[in-house]
């Protein structure tokens, strides 16, 4: 697992090529916000599969494997249990590198 902080005003997709750079896997799950055809070229150039819905707008459609992408709600539902954590859900840290630190002490604490 591989956490990155961004801005609040950033999108998803500006860090979706560094979270999956140097994995080897067989799918990527992600929401629809990261359905763009430069990511999904990538993910299809690391021999992986996307499992990802495609955008309401998207102009040629494609397939998304529902049961494989219910797999996502593992991650949603770590997220919601990190967010328990006050000091995470508050963002009381004033640097983002003693703020990330905690947030992988967090995940930790929860994965064990």
């Amino acid at each position: 697992m591989r956490i990155t902080l961004t801005g609040r005003e950033r999108h998803d997709i500006t860090q979706a090529d560094a979270l999956i750079d140097g994995f080897h896997g067989g799918f990527v799950i992600r929401d629809k916000g990261c359905d763009s055809n430069n990511f999904l070229g990538l993910i299809y150039d690391m021999g992986m599969e996307a499992a990802m819905p495609p955008r309401s707008n998207r102009k040629t459609p494609r397939e998304c494997d529902a049961e494989l992408y219910k797999v996502r709600n593992v991650m949603e539902r770590f997220i919601g249990k990190v967010k328990r954590f006050r000091r995470v859900a508050a963002r009381c840290d004033k640097l983002s590198s003693v703020y990330l630190g905690f947030l992988h002490f967090a995940s930790i604490f929860i994965w064990m």
